[in-house]
């Protein structure tokens, strides 16, 4: 989004010398969207970032997505997927859950510091189910915590780092200290072990807030659910030393779903930046400062909405008062997916609409296109008369079906599809 930073030390003039105190010259780079027509930001090296000394194939995690054959809705239950994070990082311990061509959907339980990481396919939101850590970006560093999204944009050279790690993968540790995530108790609270869960929204476009939101010139209008000040952006730029740096790079190529892994050797850190400036850079966005837009009877969906990709948008579901119409209904309505599969993550709280369905804390439900669906039978009634709902869920619906990934097709209850018939 067009909302400008600075940091660390840059010449009065883009695309002008830049030289250190000794003489020696800056490499300027242009990290840019949509070729040149769109955001970007000019980083200022010390050494050259197109230089590699090496490089192999990274074999990913599974990418295979099978059709959801034959149509059904379904209960995934993602904290069945790990037994605890000792020896998984963030990056290349990811199991695949959902994906179509434009989005695919992961989970991972993780203790361990990632390796450098590179997404050339596209833009990643990262939502921080629990634990704390910190992003450490070619932009500078960036806290997390529970109940955070991270935006990382395409290409950023990046690594996660939990709180606790034991691991030793070269140059620097995690900062420590707490998270600022802008408050709010209803995420789910910190990870007491040092591990990070974390649901990972991998888009094959740019992730940014909706443009009903945005002015023509990109900042966000007053009737937004956020605003500036509720993002955080990256720290100064911190230089490191070192050299045969491993990046893992994921981008396009002939694997499953379109996607190939390579390993670039650089022979420099990549975290050489001394300045940078401009609209694009990771930041990090607490579902707390989110505030709930309600009415008098029930709202859609798109109320909720807090980002969209390209064929896929992003919602939450959060703690709010509710619909206050004397008659109102305040579990959703039934409603006929036509164009979309929804796909919700539960990660805190008592979500009204799904009592008695077996889903809880660490379920994802999919309600495919085509199948219509809404609240169980009892849920509806039991509803009448509340005034405020305790629930945080993260939802995701796509414009093209979902396959199942093998995460996915491993913790799915095989039950769900049968609990509106109970």
């Amino acid at each position: 989004m067009a909302h400008y930073r600075s940091a660390g030390s840059v010449p009065p003039k883009r695309h002008t010398q830049h030289r250190s105190p000794d003489g020696a010259l800056y490499r300027e780079e242009l990290m840019g969207e949509e070729g040149f027509s769109s955001d970007s930001s000019l980083l200022y090296h010390r050494g050259v970032p197109s230089a590699i000394v090496d490089a192999r194939r990274w074999e990913l995690p599974d990418q295979a997505a099978t059709p959801n054959e034959p149509l059904l809705a379904r209960h995934l239950k993602l904290h069945d997927l790990f037994d605890g994070g000792t020896g998984r990082d963030v990056v290349t311990s990811r199991r695949l859950v959902l994906a179509n061509a434009d989005v695919r959907i992961s989970y991972v339980v993780a203790s361990e510091t990632s390796p450098f990481y590179r997404n050339a396919t596209g833009d990643e939101c990262v939502f921080i189910e629990s634990g704390t850590g910190t992003v450490e970006t070619v932009f500078g560093p960036l806290r997390f915590g529970p109940g955070d999204y991270v935006i990382i944009p395409r290409a950023t050279t990046h690594r996660w780092v939990p709180d606790v790690s034991t691991s030793s993968t070269g140059d620097g540790s995690s900062t420590g200290g707490g998270s600022s995530t802008g408050g709010g108790s209803s995420t789910g609270g910190g990870s007491s072990t040092g591990e990070v869960r974390a649901y990972c929204i991998e888009a094959n476009s740019h992730i940014t807030p909706p443009h009903r939101y945005l002015s023509r010139y990109g900042q966000l209008l007053e009737h937004s659910p956020y605003c500036e000040r509720d993002l955080r952006g990256p720290g100064e730029p911190e230089l490191r030393e070192g050299s045969d740096v491993e990046v893992f790079i994921k981008h396009r190529g002939s694997g499953p779903g379109g996607l190939s892994g390579t390993v670039h050797v650089l022979p420099e850190h990549p975290f050489d930046v001394i300045g940078w400036d401009g609209c694009l850079y990771p930041y990090a966005f607490n579902v707390a400062d989110f505030e709930p837009i309600t009415g008098r009877v029930h709202q859609p969906p798109p109320v909720h909405q807090v980002f969209e990709g390209r064929n896929f948008v992003i919602c939450n579901f959060v703690p709010r008062k509710v619909d206050y119409h004397p008659l109102a209904v305040p579990v959703p309505y039934y409603h006929s997916n036509v164009d979309s599969d929804e796909v919700m993550f539960y990660v805190a709280g008592d979500y009204e609409a799904r009592k008695g369905s077996g889903i809880g804390r660490g379920s994802v439900s999919l309600h495919p296109g085509g199948h219509s669906h809404g609240p169980q039978p009892a849920a509806i009634e039991a509803s009448l008369g509340a005034e405020f709902f305790d629930e945080l869920a993260v939802m995701v619906d796509t414009f093209s079906p979902l396959g199942l990934g093998e995460a996915g097709r491993a913790c799915d209850d095989g039950e769900y599809a049968w609990s509106w018939s109970r």
